[in-house]
């Protein structure tokens, strides 16, 4: 069975359901999803406005970038160590 994908949207208007008071069972049975999938999703997204998950987003991918970047310098300063090292 294909799982379908959800937005960081459609999880918040899941949560914000369950928040108003809507018992998990029924709102899980209703999105579709199991009670457990719920609780994973208020573990990460509780408490969260749409804002704040935009805001969570870009910043991992800022630190995804910029983890790549010191792969990338890391990697250029070892280099550079290995052929100041050598003898002529």
């Amino acid at each position: 069975m294909k799982h379908k994908q959800y937005s960081e949207n459609e999880i918040l208007d899941v949560l914000a359901q369950v928040e108003a008071g809507t018992a998990v069972g029924d709102v899980a049975r209703l999105s579709g999803v199991s009670k457990a999938t719920i609780h994973r999703w208020q573990a990460r997204y509780g408490g969260m406005t749409k804002d704040d998950a935009k805001r969570v987003r870009q910043l991992e991918e800022e630190n995804r970038r910029l983890k790549k970047l010191v792969a990338h310098l890391a990697l250029d300063n070892s280099i550079l160590k290995e052929v100041v090292g050598r003898k002529w």
